[in-house]
């Protein structure tokens, strides 16, 4: 069947970035947008773009485009249900068999290393059990969707790798360090996007293992400029700061590993979003000096793209705090051992919190967030034709 033009004439995108259990958050920003739908059941986004825990969202909008409403229900009845366990094992066993591989390691008693601290496969089996693939293709084809990336990074060649579901109007590109790469959208390619460095294993896709697609994306939004979108949402799970310089705290302790990594995670999530969307508001001040005429003479395929981004607006990191005792004994005491169980070292954990208090208080955080904005998201989903 051949795409409908009416369906997809907005061409609007939507980018859900990374941040492991922080992508409830997303999932509040998502049910205000069906609140302030005027028919929730159509899709307002024809282009999805997921990143890392934000794929997984994106792949279960595509999956869902012919009914928006639907997918946003679906997101809200596993996200607010979360638990540990339907993401990564947290059994005794689980945890003590991944303990005694880095162990032995350590010991060098094992010539085999181990790939990750946690195993997520419990995350494998529920997006396969919950996720019809197929139907990603059949919503392209009766144009209740444009097109779907999720993106990954690969470990081998270092470039940030997009795959995207399209139709035949989508074509691949290839710019320095990143590419878009046609393939239909499967679990692994969610399994990789979403498997924080060290934390998760890498996946394997056709020669290449591949990690969390927040790795080396130096250009968070171009997957959705690259796939036709004309105005994007983004919605990030790290607070948008402005630039001033911060009072310097001095620390008298050495920082704990946790504390390391979760400000590693940080840097991953939140740095190339922000110089990204610095980039898209220079080109658009550029654009603005340039008559029209002028772009179609030089034939510079430019346009102006209105991006709005909707982020946390309180740090989540004190949220952690209050939700941190709801994990399960095993994890805190394997994450006690590393310092992520005190105020330092909640970054990490704040990645890891699969537990429903926790993706509750984010997903109304993102509800209020977006509802406090209204006027501006009203105006993107109703732009001026």
């Amino acid at each position: 069947m051949a795409l409908n033009p009416e369906s997809i004439k907005s061409k609007a995108g939507l980018v859900l970035t990374g941040g492991g259990a922080r992508a409830a958050y997303q999932v509040g920003v998502l049910k205000a947008v069906r609140e302030l739908l005027p028919l929730p059941e159509k899709n307002p986004f024809p282009i999805v773009c997921g990143t890392s825990a934000g794929a997984i969202n994106a792949a279960t909008l595509a999956v869902f485009a012919d009914n928006f409403d639907a997918a946003v229900g679906r997101l809200l009845e596993v996200w607010e249900n979360f638990h540990v366990h339907n993401v990564y094992r947290s059994d005794p066993i689980g945890i003590a068999r991944v303990g005694l591989r880095w162990l032995a390691a350590i010991l060098l008693v094992s010539r085999t290393s181990p790939v990750s601290l946690l195993d997520n496969s419990p995350l494998a089996d529920m997006l396969s059990r919950g996720l019809d693939f197929g139907r990603i293709q059949e919503n392209i084809d009766n144009g209740c969707l444009y097109a779907v990336s999720i993106t990954c990074s690969g470990y081998s060649s270092g470039q940030s790798v997009s795959f995207y579901q399209g139709g035949p109007d989508t074509e691949a590109w290839e710019r320095t360090q990143r590419v878009g790469a046609a393939m239909p959208i499967r679990v692994e390619h969610l399994m990789a996007s979403s498997s924080l460095p060290f934390i998760f294993p890498a996946v394997k896709i056709n020669r290449e293992y591949f990690g969390d697609g927040s790795m080396r994306q130096i250009a968070p939004i171009s997957p959705a400029l690259h796939l036709g979108a004309d105005r994007v949402l983004v919605v990030s799970t790290a607070r948008q700061t402005v630039h001033v310089d911060p009072p310097r705290v001095r620390g008298t302790f050495y920082p704990s590993v946790a504390q390391i990594a979760g400000h590693a995670l940080n840097s991953i999530f939140l740095d190339s979003l922000n110089v990204d969307i610095e980039l898209v508001q220079r080109i658009n001040r550029t654009i603005s000096l340039i008559a029209p005429e002028k772009l179609r003479e030089a034939g510079l395929p430019l346009r102006q793209i209105k991006v709005l981004v909707i982020s946390p607006s309180q740090p989540i990191e004190r949220m952690v705090v209050r939700h941190v005792h709801e994990l399960p004994w095993t994890v805190r005491f394997l994450l006690r051992g590393i310092g992520a169980m005190n105020r330092n070292g909640s970054n990490l954990a704040s990645y890891l919190l699969f537990e429903s208090g926790y993706c509750r208080a984010l997903i109304d955080l993102g509800y209020q967030d977006t509802m406090a904005r209204r006027a501006e998201v009203l105006e993107f989903l109703s732009p001026r034709q």
